[in-house]
């Protein structure tokens, strides 16, 4: 098992195009990390630095604390598994996980034991005699993992392994995946672009936009505490609803906020976990709120005017109008929307009767409240602010 760590790590290229401007990110020893963002974002461009597969423009990339940025991909003892599989189609299962340990002439009884402990552990022993074309998508995938896994890397690096499979199967892989790292304690780097992924999978998810980190955390903090706006609509589905609105006072009865027309008061706890808000009173702020925090149990109400139900079985979700601009991070700014109004997405009690068409009152909770400072997009009242 290694470490891997990225000091101001850079790529440009000939062009001037700068994908990745410096990034600085640390694996633990055994950890699953991973990288995710949207297209385009320069994960896939840190992955391939990491495995050799990309010049460094600058910076440092160490492995064990040792410099690699001049080693190729064989000198860094990594394996990793494409989005493609790149299985070998005229080989067997049982030649395709074995192919590396031929070409390092591995004598035959310690490759024949080797391929068996890992055909094992992947559920690959009864197809270990047929050919790539003859398995389904998943099981490909197993068979890119048992090739990489017999060779014992130092790090396991994955690009988007899952996108070729269909949905039921990518949960089913996933599940399958992180078992597994777990089992073996191989330090993995992992890329996707699929936040559900990310976060049902990772220790960590470090979550970047146009080569920059915007933040690395547990997928609980990025969920809960999330450091800017643009972590806070990227994590999450449905998304996190941002709507405009304003800080009218704060003192001693707490902290009062201007809503489509309605005013939250944050009191005790609520008042104290967004304590920084005390700084914007007559300013105007981009307010968070999940579709779990609304409908539920809280000590503040909201009106909404229903415009589709989705009845999801464990939930019931409810989208809905209020009478507010809507604000969005995208790659490069922070805009609001032109109108006055904006469509929330509510998470309700699937047995609550609620009616499309009809203006009803639902409870808010203000202890799950979020708020974005509209000009930098940086959380407001955290101690990482």
């Amino acid at each position: 098992m290694s470490t891997l760590t990225m000091k101001n790590l850079q790529k440009k290229y000939p062009n001037g195009y700068e994908a990745v401007p410096g990034l600085d990110l640390h694996v633990d020893d055994g950890e699953f990390l991973v990288l995710v963002g949207p297209s385009g974002c320069g994960k896939s461009t840190v992955l391939r630095m990491v495995a050799g597969l990309e010049d460094i423009s600058g910076g440092e990339l160490l492995i064990d604390d040792v410099v690699v940025n001049d080693r190729g991909p064989q000198q860094r003892d990594i394996a990793m598994v494409f989005q493609s599989y790149a299985l070998y189609p005229n080989m067997t299962v049982e030649g395709n996980i074995a192919f590396a340990m031929k070409l390092r002439k591995t004598d035959k009884d310690v490759i024949k034991a080797k391929v068996a402990e890992v055909a094992e552990l992947l559920e690959l022993t009864a197809v270990l005699d047929r050919k790539p074309g003859q398995l389904s998508g998943g099981q490909r995938q197993r068979v890119a993992m048992g090739r990489a896994i017999v060779r014992e890397p130092k790090l396991f690096l994955m690009d988007e392994p899952l996108s070729n499979l269909d949905a039921k199967l990518r949960v089913q892989t996933r599940a399958e995946i992180a078992k597994l790292q777990r089992r073996l304690g191989v330090t993995t780097m992992y890329v996707t672009h699929d936040q559900v992924e990310a976060m049902t999978m990772g220790d960590r998810v470090a979550v970047l936009r146009r080569g920059i980190l915007m933040q690395c955390a547990s997928p609980a903090q990025l969920y809960e505490a999330p450091d800017n706006l643009f972590v806070a609509q990227f994590i999450g589905s449905p998304s996190m609803n941002v709507l405009r609105g304003k800080v009218s006072s704060a003192g001693d009865a707490g902290i009062a906020l201007e809503l489509a027309g309605q005013t939250i008061t944050l009191t005790g706890a609520s008042a104290q976990r967004l304590a920084g808000l005390a700084a914007y009173v007559g300013q105007e702020i981009a307010i968070g709120m999940r579709p779990e925090a609304i409908g539920g149990d809280g000590t503040a109400s909201i009106d909404i005017d229903v415009d589709l139900v989705e009845m999801l079985g464990s939930e019931k979700l409810v989208h809905a109008t209020m009478g507010a601009p809507s604000v969005r991070s995208t790659d490069t700014a922070i805009e609001t929307s032109s109108g006055n109004e904006s469509t929330v997405v509510a998470s309700l009690d699937p047995r609550r009767e609620i009616r499309v068409g009809e203006r009803v009152t639902l409870t808010l909770d203000t202890l799950r409240l979020h708020a974005f400072d509209l000009s930098t997009g940086a959380a407001i009242g955290r101690a990482s602010s």
